[in-house]
């Protein structure tokens, strides 16, 4: 019988308590868009159970097939490097054990709707998109490749009606999300949203949410969290590695 593999959704941890209850929002979520397939949540840091320590645990039960899906938004450090170095060492220690990491989430459609629907919610409409401004505040990150993703996503929602839209970083990259708030409001920007482009609440994100209130944003969305979109996005990630599996299984059979 062919038992679909575990997926296992690493999340990166945080202090903040908001956080780990958020990521077990959204994987409650996935298992109930796909009641048959098991769904573990492991942390990098600060939460428990730790990606090596819930691998050990699945390895002991027998489990012989992981997806591990790394809750990121962007291919930056922790998707290039402590990531595949702690499934790396994970696989050494458990050799029958077969893990594949899945690609990060970002960029999709599905995130860009689920970040629109956190501004419709935040008080927006479709109607409001040629007068409002949208400074997509995104983490931070210092990786060149993770960067131009987020220029790429605001030129895309510069063309799907929004007025201008500003990337901004919380951290490691400028500008910061007040002063794209603020060249916005001096370049004639009738109304400013920020988005922010990160799954979980935290010490980044409210660092979003402190630059837009201080610089005066009108509108401020809350972050993507348990979005239904980023519940599917997770799963259409899944199924692809999945997928890539069972190929190269029928490639080694043949």
């Amino acid at each position: 019988m062919h038992h679909s593999p575990v997926l296992l959704v690493i999340a990166h941890g945080s202090r903040d308590p908001r956080h780990a209850a958020t990521v077990h929002a959204l994987t409650g979520r996935v298992r109930s868009l796909r009641p048959g397939l098991r769904v573990e949540t492991g942390f990098l840091d600060f939460n428990a159970p730790s990606v090596p320590r819930l691998l050990d645990r699945l390895a002991r039960e027998g489990v012989r097939d992981v997806v591990a899906q790394p809750l990121l938004l962007t291919r930056a450090f922790h998707a290039k490097a402590d990531i595949p170095a702690v499934l790396h060492e994970a696989s050494s220690r458990h050799p029958l054990l077969r893990i594949r990491q899945a690609e990060v989430l970002g960029p999709s459609p599905l995130l860009s709707d689920a970040l629109e629907r956190r501004l419709y919610e935040a008080g927006l409409t479709p109607a409001d998109k040629p007068s409002t401004g949208v400074v997509l505040a995104s983490a931070g990150t210092s990786d060149p490749e993770a960067i131009a993703v987020i220029a790429e996503i605001a030129r895309e929602w510069r063309c799907a009606g929004w007025c201008a839209v500003r990337p901004a970083f919380a951290s490691a990259s400028l500008p910061r999300t007040e002063d794209a708030v603020r060249e916005l409001r001096a370049e004639g920007v009738q109304r400013i949203a920020v988005a922010p482009y990160v799954i979980a609440p935290g010490f980044l994100p409210d660092r979003i949410a402190a630059g837009a209130r201080e610089a005066g944003a009108d509108v401020l969305a809350g972050v993507l969290g348990a979005a239904p979109e980023l519940a599917r996005l997770l799963l259409r990630r899944y199924d692809r590695a999945s997928a890539a599996e069972d190929r190269t299984a029928l490639a080694r059979l043949a």
